[in-house]
């Protein structure tokens, strides 16, 4: 059936805390970037500092249960819910697309596998696990993961159900109990996780949801002293507040907080490939936190990279996000679209050039495709995340300038090079300082492999066994190799 919004209805809009689904006297709204001048897709509870106080006070009776299961139990549960995830792929993909804007073939296709897979991966992790040991000083040394309490995870808008998930499922399968914080531009499917983690059999309390807006519920949840880990994607200003707080607490704290990546093109890159990567980093309207901004081209190449990246560019289809079609959806909200035209505005006042695009589509909330050639590497488009469909384009005349250009920015989240060079891969991603480096590709990933940035783009390191680490209280047992019985 064709995805209407007269044809779709909402999920829960309230709280789940301890098992129950409750509600707030208050709401705020969320609306349908595919048509946000038709009013409200839904009315969601605004929680406030009592929801978030009671949501902690069910997730340390959650983690009461949650905490004392065993990895293999937890394992189990944790794989339902992955079956439940595929089961209902597209209720998920409907919400995701009318909540923010999503392809809906994409989110079909790639990302809520991607959620179901998550969960997979961690319920194997800790099956599969074994503790670290050896002999010392006629000492046999253990160390032990031990559960570290309720968890506060904070959620972006943008792909909400798979980083969700992303940074659930190693928080609950290390033993911790949670409280979920979605961001209310696209609060939607997060209530539909949540009931599935009813349906998987997740003890009351285990998995908690708290709607409402960041300054309210989200500063009452990171401030809560009984809370013992935070985990948060967003913005870099947030996370200083979320960092003050927790810090305050003494709570370990991780952040990916976005960044400002380099493309490097070198004079013996396939040029074609480099050029069609480019300018697909236009995908999803440019609301991707790994995507390569900067685009960074070796002098020799520079007309006949443009004429290739203008040529793919083209190709791209602004449309209806459900339309299998569209290549370009729109933004996510009219201010954050306003945002990324007030970067590309101050640009043209500051005597950037602004190659192609710059400019809102009247009607919608599209943005055209932008490719802005700055007159400095300090331009404010070169130095800040505008985390829309804007590039900037600047070259380079050897190495050492590429590696300096890509190092300029206080930002460190990846890069890619394209190169056919696997000397020059090596070394120039032994050089870029980054916590993800591509060489000839995009977007592909071992779950396991750490995940993270340097500078403001984060703190700490999620993926595979780096997560189950920090959600986790290490003990070292020692015990005297006389011991007996």
């Amino acid at each position: 059936m064709e995805l209407t919004f007269e044809n779709w209805r909402p999920p829960a809009t309230g709280h789940l805390i301890g098992g129950q689904w409750v509600d707030s006297g208050d709401t705020f709204e969320t609306r349908s970037p595919l048509d946000w001048d038709r009013g409200p897709l839904a009315l969601v509870s605004r929680g406030t500092s009592q929801t978030a106080a009671d949501a902690v006070t069910a997730a340390e009776a959650g983690f009461e249960t949650w905490g004392a299961m065993s990895p293999h139990e937890r394992a189990t549960v944790l794989r339902k819910l992955a079956d439940l995830i595929e089961k209902h792929t597209d209720a998920i993909a409907e919400a995701e697309c009318l909540d923010m804007g999503f392809l809906l073939q994409s989110m079909r296709e790639r990302l809520v596998a991607r959620g179901a897979t998550n969960f997979r991966l961690y319920a194997d992790l800790i099956d599969d696990h074994v503790d670290k040991t050896w002999p010392a000083k006629k000492m046999a040394n253990t160390v032990q993961r031990m559960p570290a309490g309720p968890a506060v995870v904070i959620t972006p808008w943008n792909a909400p159900f798979m980083l969700s998930t992303w940074k659930l499922a190693p928080a609950l399968a290390a033993g911790n109990s949670v409280i979920h914080k979605p961001a209310e531009w696209s609060p939607l499917s997060a209530a539909i996780l949540a009931e599935l983690t009813q349906e998987a059999g997740f003890p009351a309390g285990s998995y908690n949801l708290v709607q409402g807006i960041g300054e309210e519920v989200g500063a009452a949840l990171v401030a809560d002293p009984r809370v013992r880990r935070i985990t948060f994607t967003g913005s870099p200003e947030t996370a200083r507040h979320i960092g003050r707080a927790a810090a305050e607490n003494i709570v370990p704290f991780t952040a990916e907080l976005g960044g400002k990546g380099p493309l490097m093109v070198f004079d013996d890159a396939d040029l074609d490939a480099a050029a069609h990567r480019a300018a697909w980093q236009f995908d999803d309207s440019g609301q991707v936190c790994l995507a390569g901004t900067r685009l960074l081209v070796a002098e020799s190449l520079r007309d006949a990279f443009l004429e290739r990246f203008h040529h793919h560019a083209d190709q791209l289809i602004m449309g209806d996000s459900r339309d299998p079609q569209t290549d370009i959806a729109p933004m996510v909200h009219p201010e954050h679209r306003d945002r990324v035209h007030g970067f590309v505005e101050r640009a043209r006042a500051s005597g950037d050039h602004v190659v192609r695009g710059g400019q809102p589509m009247p009607g919608s909330l599209h943005y055209e495709p932008t490719l802005i050639e700055p007159a400095s590497n300090n331009s404010e488009v070169v130095q800040h995340e505008i985390f829309g469909p804007v590039l900037t384009f600047q070259t380079f005349t050897d190495e050492a300038e590429a590696i300096a250009m890509a190092n300029s920015t206080a930002y460190g989240l990846s890069a890619q090079i394209w190169t056919t060079s696997r000397q020059r891969a090596e070394r120039v991603g032994r050089a870029v300082r980054a916590g993800l480096v591509w060489v000839n590709t995009f977007l592909v990933r071992d779950l396991t492999a750490p995940f993270g940035g340097c500078g403001i783009s984060g703190i700490g390191r999620e993926g595979g066994d780096y997560a189950l680490d920090f959600h986790s209280d290490l003990k070292t047992l020692m015990i005297l190799d006389e011991t007996t019985g």
